[in-house]
């Protein structure tokens, strides 16, 4: 199981594409694997046969875990995978290092209160530990010198979970309420890899991050009139703009001109970047993938509506490479064409803003001279990080945002 993103520690081999006895070359897809960021191929990094499969669709596996063999001619396939763990269990072989007043453990140590030394175990051993709630000084190792290593972690009871000693607090988060028990026509679905990855990052968001939300109404009739005629002027062979395109290159220009909204919170200091790297939000079956327009304060609004229109088709064909996901500083999160008018979003963090783009509305409005006549109308809003921008910072980007929007024309110089 390859690292497939940058924040990824498994995945879900969602599908094979190749079958045992087929002949790939480097570079030709093998499975489709489900990260923490989206759907998206796995290929071969090295030429031969398949010569087993090893894992069934659908299964979960954890960085490094072995899921095929590709041989050379005259090899032949082991009947069980080579153990993935083997060469973490040898690595750790050597002795760790005793910490010092000058060096910090690398690991933190349960011991008993009978014995205070050191509990020998591998690194993925410690890692499944942790994750189950293990309690290491209870289990006996069976590797090289009494060392625990994975295989001595399966089936281990409930009673040697860790429990808090006599006197203190537990501090463990609660557990979620339940839904209550899935009776008659109800359905229980599975988090998927992405959606669990999903529901984490967003609760952190606003459960750690201040968000403060403005919005603003926009003329949206001068930006319909350029995208009619430069969609007829362009004909039916030339990429057709978007109401999207236009907002995406505003965004990124106002962005260009109010950097303050471009950075990012870094503990005791902020962050603000050179280049607007858009990540654009795009609706897939299992959840939302915000893919990244890099460099897109210096992108022709033709060139934007071709990127977004590739990242779109390829995100849903699974075929964006991990580099496609990450760096981008600001979101643009376009709900306009599923008939939401407003609406607040969360902040994609480690960014400070994100843009949430509402449909354009017919509606009577007051013109310049006081009389009420038909107007187009499209509300835009942001939620802000209070940390990195304030108010008046938010208000700035937002009238740098509608006086492009206004005057659709000034973005395509």
């Amino acid at each position: 199981m390859p690292k497939l993103s940058d924040t990824m520690t498994e995945g879900t081999l969602l599908k094979w594409l190749v079958k045992v006895g087929d002949k790939v070359d480097v570079g030709d897809p093998l499975a489709e694997v489900e990260t923490d960021k989206a759907s998206m191929e796995m290929v071969a990094f090295d030429e031969g046969t398949v010569g087993a499969i090893y894992v069934a669709e659908g299964t979960k596996m954890a960085l490094g875990e072995t899921l095929a063999v590709l041989l050379d001619e005259g090899e032949s396939a082991p009947d069980q995978p080579p153990s993935s763990s083997s060469a973490l269990d040898a690595e750790a072989e050597e002795e760790e290092p005793v910490p010092t007043q000058q060096t910090a453990p690398a690991v933190v140590e349960h011991t008993t209160p009978a014995n205070t030394g050191r509990v020998k175990a591998s690194p993925l051993a410690r890692k499944i530990a942790s994750a189950e709630n293990i309690d290491l000084a209870t289990i006996a190792g069976s590797g090289p010198g009494g060392r625990i290593v994975k295989a001595d972690l399966q089936g281990v009871p409930a009673e040697t979970a860790l429990k808090a000693p006599s006197g203190e607090k537990d501090t463990k988060a609660p557990a979620p309420l339940s839904a209550g028990p899935v009776t008659g026509g109800d359905q229980r679905i599975v988090l998927s890899s992405m959606r669990s990855i999903i529901a984490e990052r967003l609760l952190a968001s606003k459960t750690q991050i201040p968000h403060f939300y403005l919005h603003v109404e926009l003329d949206a009739e001068p930006l319909m009139v350029l995208l009619k005629q430069a969609n007829i002027a362009a004909g039916e062979t030339t990429n057709k703009l978007t109401i999207n395109d236009v907002v995406l290159k505003a965004a990124a220009i106002a962005a260009a001109a109010e950097p303050r909204v471009n950075a990012s919170f870094d503990g005791d200091a902020i962050i603000q970047f050179a280049e607007v790297n858009l990540s654009v939000a795009i609706a897939l079956d299992d959840g939302l993938v915000t893919p990244v327009i890099r460099g897109a304060q210096n992108k022709s609004l033709l060139e934007i509506s071709i990127a977004v229109k590739d990242l779109a088709k390829r995100a849903r064909e699974k075929k964006l490479s991990p580099d496609e996901f990450s760096g981008g500083t600001l979101t643009v999160s376009n709900l306009g064409a599923y008939g939401v008018n407003s609406f607040d979003a969360i902040i994609n963090p480690p960014q400070a803003v994100i843009l949430s783009v509402g449909g354009i509305v017919k509606k009577p409005v007051v013109d310049d001279e006081g009389k009420i006549v038909p107007g187009m109308r499209m509300d835009v809003g942001i939620s802000c990080d209070h940390r990195v921008v304030d108010g008046a910072v938010g208000a700035s980007y937002l009238a740098e945002l509608k006086k492009r929007i206004e005057n659709p024309a000034s973005i395509l110089l």
